[in-house]
């Protein structure tokens, strides 16, 4: 029994509490410095060449689960002690202290009151009158009273003990919220085309939702900047007849039925072009990283036997498309929609291109326990501030003195400024 007692009161310290909120802003910190949820070769690839601060590569970084930092075992493990240290903070300490401010204290000696923080007396031809009439300026001022005989015991501000272990509750949820939201959520990132759709299944791989991308547009400024991009989706779910139809921008997602749907952001995803007198080919476009950052394009070759390729390059659905030869040389510029170019023999024209959306789906059923924790911790946080004020009046009648003191558990320099108010009114009362 000892020693559990000396584990609670070890779990419960204060400083172990500010240690693990240390530690768990550091691994914050670390996983929002970090790539998270990449493919692991990509961790190889970049850090093995690289070593993170000179000293982690990509193979350490995999054994310390840096590449998931916040659904790794040890950051669950450290929320999960941190929740553990509050709750046993909460039970030996927060709850025994407010039972104890709602508990009223009962000094019936002058004696007592001397010792407290605050205390004078007043000269009272008729003390009980004096307490009487106190009394009735305290209630009036919103305090709580609790008269008996020949003393008094007053008191204001007690929701202010219920604060901390609120502030406790809620962080303890916003931890719970969190290790749900990474052990049981789900997220999933994917270009679409307009037209497209994407099936969302469940574990059993039932189909959950049907989720359409209809139209994708993309707004720009004058000089050709990207400043919005929309999509227009329709969402069928299995067994409904009609589909709901909703539109994302960036900053403003979807949520639907728990799932939340992000416009993460665009990409190009198809070349329509015409060689001479071929049929139409659509035609897939790919990234080109060591050319430079949001640039697509395609080898194509102009002759039958696939010799005498030409590069199409280009930076957004509206062009230009930059056709380059074997050796590097640019040819000509081309733009959807437009006439053709001779190239290499050949009249090419780019009829079109087809941009795509960038969405990130998230589902999280951690959210309303985040939510509920952070509004509980702000509440907590708000009372936190508020002052728990005690006033005790004890009579004399044999010296015609009235005895009075108060204490404060928080900003007792306020309640002292105070407390001259309160006997200047009590020595009106006795003139």
């Amino acid at each position: 029994m000892t020693l559990l007692r000396r584990l609670a009161a070890l779990l419960s310290d204060l400083r172990l509490a500010i240690l693990l909120l240390l530690l768990i802003a550091s691994a914050s910190a670390i996983g929002t410095i970090l790539p998270q949820g990449e493919d692991p070769a990509l961790y190889l690839e970049r850090f093995n060449a690289d070593p993170w601060l000179g000293v982690i590569n990509g193979e350490r970084m995999l054994q310390l689960q840096l590449d998931h930092v916040y659904s790794s075992g040890w950051f669950l493990g450290l929320l999960g002690w941190l929740g553990v240290a509050l709750m046993l903070c909460s039970w030996r300490r927060q709850w025994p202290a407010l039972q104890s401010a709602l508990r009223w204290i009962d000094y019936r000696e002058p004696r007592q009151l001397s010792k407290l923080a605050l205390a004078e007396t007043l000269s009272s031809p008729d003390p009980k009158k004096g307490i009487t009439n106190l009394a009735t300026s305290l209630r009036a001022q919103g305090w709580q009273v609790q008269e008996q005989q020949g003393r008094l015991a007053a008191r204001r501000g007690v929701v202010g003990r219920v604060g901390p272990l609120l502030v406790h509750t809620g962080m303890v949820l916003l931890m719970l919220g969190a290790a749900w939201g990474s052990l049981g959520g789900n997220r999933l990132e994917r270009f679409l085309a307009p037209g497209r759709s994407l099936d969302l299944l469940d574990r059993s791989g039932n189909s959950q939702l049907t989720l359409t991308l209809d139209q994708f547009t993309i707004e720009r400024d004058p000089a050709g900047r990207t400043e919005q991009f929309r999509s227009q989706l329709s969402l069928q779910p299995p067994g409904d007849n009609e589909a709901v139809f909703k539109e994302i921008s960036v900053n403003h997602p979807l949520r639907y039925r728990g799932m939340t749907v992000y416009q993460a952001d665009w990409s190009l995803a198809t070349i329509t072009v015409q060689l001479g007198r071929s049929p139409l080919l659509q035609l897939p476009l790919q990234t080109f990283p060591e050319l430079g950052d949001q640039l697509w394009g395609l080898v194509l070759p102009t002759r039958p036997d696939g010799s005498e390729p030409v590069l199409l390059t280009l930076g957004s659905e509206a062009g230009p498309v930059q056709v380059f030869g074997e050796g590097g040389e640019l040819i000509t510029n081309l733009r959807p929609g437009g006439s053709s170019v001779e190239v290499n023999g050949l009249p090419l024209r780019v009829v079109e291109v087809m941009p795509a959306s960038g969405l990130l789906l998230k589902r999280d059923p951690g959210v309303p326990l985040v939510y509920s924790g952070f509004a509980i911790t702000l509440l907590g946080g708000g009372l936190s501030l508020v002052a728990t004020r005690q006033l005790w009046a004890v009579e004399d009648p044999e010296h015609q003195k009235l005895h009075i003191a108060g204490l404060c558990n928080r900003n007792l320099s306020g309640f002292a400024q105070e407390f001259p108010t309160l006997l200047s009114r009590a020595d009106e009362i006795h003139a």
